[in-house]
């Protein structure tokens, strides 16, 4: 019998679009379920912005360990079938920032939702910063309508919720422990800018940092506590020993 494949998502505190030394990306990379992964961006909470698309090609096409490629959904070149070959062959998505609630609605218009969904199913390992990271859980803190607020109708691949830039912009940490407090939001992971964790079948398993002073935190209704992160350096491998698994 076949064994099933694992879930895997990884939430990023930053990668190609806000660092130089590439070392989240290389992480990411390094837990692709093959030694050449295609990776495929998709820019929508940007508005598939041109510059972001660039900024992600210029970076992972110098890598020769991978093969990227670019899900523009704006001016949507593939059909329905031709989407979800392309999507389906995928064995890194990685979803770049800007406004979550706009990205959802865009996804599911083009049923890129589901897509999305089958390949994690399959094995296909998702990733991705801010919005990138959002997408993912059921709920996230988001200033996709101004002022930071909750957001309840993530795709609920990974249970609970998620903050991104939890040190690095104002408001941020305040709002999303108010926000699981009373309820708006579940329990869920806050990340720092400069983070990585991975999530295999809903459990968190490796995370890491760029930075000395960067954290993963878990957020729930008795308040916050910061989970140990590896150091990433230059020359550091791309896996360590896991972490023993939290219930998310």
């Amino acid at each position: 019998m076949v064994p099933l494949p694992e879930h895997r998502l990884a939430l990023l505190g930053g990668g190609f679009s806000t660092d130089d030394d590439g070392l989240l990306d290389d992480w990411v990379l390094g837990h692709a379920r093959t030694s050449r992964p295609k990776v495929c961006f998709v820019p929508t909470a940007s508005g598939d912005a041109p510059a972001y698309v660039e900024r992600f090609l210029a970076a992972f096409t110098r890598r020769r360990s991978c093969d990227p490629g670019v899900l523009p959904l704006f001016r949507r070149e593939l059909d329905d079938t031709a989407l979800r070959t392309f999507l389906l062959a995928q064995d890194v998505v990685y979803v770049g920032g800007g406004n979550t609630a706009n990205m959802l609605a865009v996804w599911r218009a083009h049923g890129v939702d589901r897509l999305l969904r089958e390949a994690y199913d399959r094995g296909t390992l998702l990733c991705g910063i801010s919005a990138g990271a959002n997408c993912w859980a059921e709920g996230s803190l988001t200033d996709s309508y101004g002022p930071l607020t909750s957001l309840s109708d993530g795709l609920g691949l990974l249970s609970g919720s998620v903050c991104p830039h939890y040190d690095s912009e104002p408001g941020r940490r305040p709002a999303y422990r108010a926000a699981v407090e009373s309820g708006a939001l579940p329990a869920g992971w806050a990340l720092d800018d400069g983070v990585g964790a991975l999530f295999t079948d809903g459990r968190l398993t490796e995370t890491v940092a760029r930075a000395s002073r960067a954290d993963l935190y878990r957020v729930d209704h008795d308040g916050e506590r910061a989970v140990p992160c590896r150091r990433l350096t230059a020359d550091a491998g791309p896996t360590c020993a896991p972490l023993r698994p939290a219930r998310p």
